[in-house]
């Protein structure tokens, strides 16, 4: 009975927040939801499609301003998306997800970095070194990446694919496609 109650408590408190924070976002698609304890920064710049869920714990960040530094910052996630627990998704680019993407939990999306790697900036501290992006994130629909995967700045993933468990991409990957390790290559290809 407890663990009934419980479960029903929880999903009240996901109403609320969700009610809450929705009109705070570019755009709010219709039965989505957000995740307790979640972090947004920036939420003027990020748009949710319809029939998502945001799993707790998780950080959604847009930066438009790091120290110094200006930028125009813009995630967009599709429909029918779901985004496990503890990720993190960051922008002071683009990223975009398509529908039906599917991640496991604590999954890292960046467009960024704290600096170029270049013997002027590692001898800065990271947090003082300048934000730096190589490009935009596009994830085309029906990707399923894994658990612990982390997808870094100027990456193309196709549709279809499917990133394993603790892959690091940071090259494109096919339509169809399996990636693994790291960094992340093409181990199955269908089409």
């Amino acid at each position: 009975m407890m663990r009934k109650l419980l479960y029903y408590w929880n999903r009240c408190k996901v109403h609320l927040c969700t009610a809450f924070r929705r009109r705070y976002f570019k755009a709010f698609g219709r039965h989505s939801f957000l995740g307790l304890n979640t972090v947004y920064l920036g939420e003027q710049y990020i748009s949710i499609g319809d029939n998502c869920i945001l799993g707790n714990d998780s950080r959604l960040t847009a930066w438009d301003i790091f120290g110094e530094q200006h930028f125009t910052p813009e995630i967009i996630i599709g429909n029918n998306c779901n985004i496990g627990q503890f990720a993190h998704i960051t922008a002071i680019n683009r990223i975009v997800i398509g529908n039906n993407v599917l991640t496991g939990t604590k999954v890292l999306i960046t467009d960024n970095a704290h600096g170029e790697f270049t013997a002027e900036q590692l001898d800065v501290a990271p947090f003082d070194r300048l934000l730096y992006s190589k490009g935009a994130v596009i994830i085309d629909d029906n990707v399923w990446i894994g658990e612990k995967a982390s997808i870094m700045a100027g990456v193309h993933i196709g549709k279809g694919a499917i990133v394993a468990a603790n892959s690091v991409v940071t090259h494109d990957v096919p339509p169809y496609s399996i990636v693994a390790g790291v960094p992340a290559k093409v181990i199955k290809q269908i089409k």
